[in-house]
């Protein structure tokens, strides 16, 4: 029977409307067909099957508002290979010059710390491996006297 409304709704729509509609009946609503008391004791109560029987019938006061996508309008243009080609260059160039400004810059700070350090008299150098063995065996000749 739901097969016929599967042109009109979705499955997940049918499920909402009879998930819904089948609450309500639940907290004794009242039924929107006219039912007699046989009909009544087929569906076994059933408030399901009393919302599918309903939705079937389409007395259900229910709507099915669906979002649609909002239409701009702007068209969109396709690019040529030519322009596409273009496009991806420019967008090379530019991150070129931007990694090359990048460089530059760090290489500035790296001379300016040098000049300061020059300045300021103070060189320090860097330790070698070797400088450290030299220490720890003056550290051990010390602690045996």
């Amino acid at each position: 029977m739901i097969e016929k409304l599967q042109d009109r709704f979705t499955r997940y729509e049918i499920a909402r409307i009879l998930g819904a509609r089948s609450l309500q009946l639940a907290m004794d609503a009242p039924i929107l067909l006219n039912l007699t008391d046989k009909e009544k004791d087929d569906l076994n109560f059933d408030t399901l099957k009393i919302a599918e029987t309903e939705l079937i019938e389409e007395v259900l006061p229910i709507t099915v508002k669906r979002p649609l996508p909002k239409k701009s309008e702007k068209e969109i243009k396709k690019l040529s290979e030519q322009e596409l080609r273009e496009k991806l260059e420019k967008e090379r160039l530019k991150e070129a010059k931007e990694l090359d400004k990048m460089e530059g810059d760090s290489e500035d700070l790296e001379e300016k710390e040098e000049s300061e350090i020059k300045e300021e008299g103070e060189i320090m150098e860097m330790s070698q491996p070797e400088d450290e063995v030299e220490d720890n065996e003056e550290e051990d000749s010390g602690e045996e006297a």
